[in-house]
């Protein structure tokens, strides 16, 4: 007598039409693995190793190669310390690279601290750097090259790297308290000007020709970044720089202080050299090569004036146009 196993349906078999279960798999499957973590989350990802560099406060390993009382402050008032915020020229920076070191060191940007891997080949671009970390008292931490690797975010340090401080900027209420104690006081305002070199410039031609300070807004700006700071030639040690919140809000907040709000833009209908305010406070409104002012900024100022030009070109260089309005305004007043 045939078992249960041999009667009709007991045993069901596979066909065209009859396939077998997944056990759950493609269920499970499609329950997924939960939200993507964000890029700095991942540890193999590149943005987590910058993170966490970044996040990094003091030297960790390694002994210092040139001995001396630390890293160089910024001039009077230590104009860079650290920050919290993640916008451009406002947090902690690295410059990376043997020329990039070299120049930056030799322009006195301040340090927050130097790092050399060990093993680096001795060059003559590393013996000039180390000579002038000797020379000034900065230290320079011997580290693993993959410690330096890790600090930097696997940058292309070719075996030195220099971990900057983050810009200390002034309030702007400070900054025009302080140009009121002066008797023609004169202050520049930069509007959308996204080249940290032309913010340098710009710095570099305020402390020139006498002005108080610059006044930056702090989105769709360039910040005091290493280039900044290398192209202002030092000025940016002596010369105050404020940041905005918002920059539309500061100027009126100017205005209602006493100073007089002149727009440098293309479109104005006055020459630089025929500008009649000259006497009282002076808030001078640089606009960005090409765009200009923008059209709240420019409602904003009391005169729009231009700098006659060739039909050559269409536009000068913001840092350019910034010095020669500056020289005219410096020879009106004198």
């Amino acid at each position: 007598m045939p078992g249960n196993s041999q009667r009709k349906g007991a045993v069901r078999r596979k066909g065209k039409s009859n396939s077998a279960g997944s056990g759950g798999r493609v269920r499970r499957g499609l329950e997924g693995k939960g939200p993507t973590p964000k890029a700095e989350d991942r540890p193999y990802h590149p943005a987590h190793r910058a993170k966490k560099a970044t996040s990094q406060v003091a030297p960790t390993p390694g002994s210092s190669l040139s001995s001396g009382r630390g890293s160089r402050s910024a001039g009077p008032g230590r104009r860079f310390r650290p920050s919290q915020t993640g916008r451009p020229g406002s947090g902690a920076e690295w410059v990376v690279g043997r020329n990039p070191v070299l120049e930056a060191m030799e322009a006195d940007i301040p340090i927050k601290a130097g790092y050399v891997a060990e093993g680096a080949e001795r060059d003559d671009r590393l013996r000039d750097i180390l000579k002038l970390a000797a020379d000034r008292g900065t230290a320079l931490l011997q580290v693993t090259r993959a410690e330096l690797d890790r600090l930097t975010g696997g940058a292309m340090h070719q075996g030195v790297a220099l971990h900057l401080r983050a810009f200390d900027y002034l309030h702007p209420d400070d900054l025009m308290a302080a140009a009121l104690d002066v008797s023609e006081p004169l202050i520049v305002a930069l509007d959308s000007i996204t080249d940290p070199r032309n913010l340098g410039a710009v710095v570099r031609s305020a402390a020139a020709f006498g002005a108080q300070g610059v006044l930056i807004p702090e989105r769709r700006s360039a910040g005091m970044t290493a280039a900044a700071w290398k192209t202002s030639a030092g000025a940016a040690a002596r010369v105050p720089i404020a940041r905005a919140t918002n920059l539309n809000r500061t100027l009126r907040s100017y205005k209602d202080g006493g100073f007089t709000l002149v727009g440098l833009d293309a479109e104005g209908q006055t020459d630089i050299s025929a500008l009649s305010e000259r006497d009282g406070p002076l808030l001078l409104v640089v606009g960005s090569e090409g765009a200009g002012l923008s059209r709240l900024v420019r409602e904003s100022c009391d005169t729009l004036v231009s700098i006659p030009i060739t039909a050559a070109v269409e536009s000068l260089n913001a840092g350019v146009a910034a010095g020669i309005a500056l020289y005219e305004i410096r020879k009106r007043r004198a």
